[in-house]
């Protein structure tokens, strides 16, 4: 029997599908988390083999210790995955100290982690991507902007989701910048690209092929949703645009993907835009080696009457899957804020949409800085209902 252990299978909570798909595919699914036995879900629990709580995933030799004792006990450790971005170095480390070599390794994490690695493997691939400047000092940065012009878009090389961008304007918004920066991270500085993301969504075997594929279009971009406190819109595409597929193809052979489900982002130009393309042209964003945070795999799932859950876990079993997609529709994701007053009461939305609703919860507070706080996923066969649900449910008084 092969040995899986998952890392913080308990969140995000929906998490716990992968770990049901892989035990039922004849695994040994082991589980490692912050969170007490007896606060997760009976889910959870009855797709783990056992579990064993550290204090806190963020110390690593507490977390070593958990595998070193899961090798033990049951011998090798074929498979180890959190699927969760914030852990991708941790799982990599992990991997190479005990000698997993199905996945990434600490020498990996470069080109899938730092911006600016990745853009060389973009090119790699021909798809354009924006100018950027390493930030060293306020004379560099303003050496830079004097080439690419006003606005510019600043971030930590290395970081996760929106946290600690900045959106600079002007000579003072530079400075402002430049004194809240974070003392010994490095931050990229970036040409301002006027895009909506698009994404590519991925699940690729052992040889690089392509098992599942379908992509998402987000209507606000994570910064302006984390730091103005938008509401967020995003959903799953009815059928994947053709230049989208080719980029995202593109992209898993210049990283030489395999073995993973992957969430790849891609500016569409709204205008025009010297050196990277015509409007509605694609150009390169970020490379994320794990799956659409949040409830995506659901709602991909609700688009494509399909599973990816499985289709990720007969991945890793058998290197193959025969679940097939259904029927296709675009699949809305609402996460709405409580501090806005909505036209639309929560009664008044469900008795409008009730045959379109698909799922609707309240969102974890670790994740309502990007997703909002109370969240609705429904399915249209259409763009135009889709766009109609959302100017209606995000209307104010």
């Amino acid at each position: 029997m092969k040995n899986f252990i998952f890392i913080s299978p308990n969140f995000p909570t929906n998490y716990w599908k992968f770990c049901k798909e892989l035990k039922d595919n004849g695994l040994r699914v082991l589980g490692i988390g912050d969170q007490p036995y007896d606060e997760l879900s009976n889910e959870l629990k009855n797709s783990l083999h056992e579990y064993y709580k550290v204090s806190s995933l963020e110390n690593y030799d507490e977390v070593y210790r958990g595998v070193a004792f899961f090798a033990f006990r049951y011998g090798r450790i074929n498979w180890l995955e959190s699927n969760n971005e914030y852990w991708l170095e941790r799982d990599a480390k992990l991997r190479t100290d005990f000698h997993i070599t199905t996945g990434f390794q600490t020498e990996d994490i470069p080109r899938i982690k730092f911006k600016s690695k990745m853009k060389e493997y973009y090119k790699k691939a021909g798809i354009p991507v924006a100018r950027y400047h390493l930030v060293d000092n306020l004379e560099g940065c303003r050496k830079f902007i004097a080439e690419v012009g006003y606005p510019v878009v600043a971030k930590p090389d290395n970081g996760v989701g929106a946290s600690h961008n900045f959106k600079i304007k002007n000579d003072a918004e530079l400075e402002s910048f430049y004194g809240q920066r974070h003392e010994g991270v490095v931050y990229i500085m970036e040409e301002f690209v006027n895009g909506i993301v698009n994404s590519y969504d991925a699940i690729i075997d052992s040889k690089g092929e392509i098992m599942f594929e379908t992509g998402n279009v987000s209507l606000g971009s994570i910064m302006d949703i984390v730091n103005e406190k938008q509401n967020s819109l995003y959903y799953i595409l009815k059928e994947l645009p053709e230049d989208t597929r080719k980029a995202g193809r593109d992209t898993v052979k210049a990283f030489d993907v395999k073995s993973r489900f992957v969430h790849f982002e891609f500016f569409r130009l709204l205008q025009d835009q010297e050196g990277l393309g015509k409007k509605g042209d694609i150009m390169a964003l970020e490379v994320n080696m794990r799956p659409s945070g949040g409830f995506s795999p659901d709602m991909i799932n609700f688009a494509h009457s399909t599973d990816v859950y499985k289709i990720w876990a007969d991945m890793i079993a058998f290197d193959r899957s025969t679940k097939p997609k259904g029927e296709s529709n675009h699949c809305a994701f609402a996460g709405l804020r409580d501090e806005k007053n909505f036209v639309m009461s929560h009664d008044d939305i469900m008795e409008r949409y009730g045959a379109h609703i698909r799922m609707v919860d309240r969102i974890p507070e670790a994740l309502s800085g990007a997703m909002g706080n109370q969240m609705y996923l429904a399915t249209f066969s259409t763009e135009e209902e889709l766009m109609a649900f959302y100017e209606n449910v995000t209307r104010e008084k």
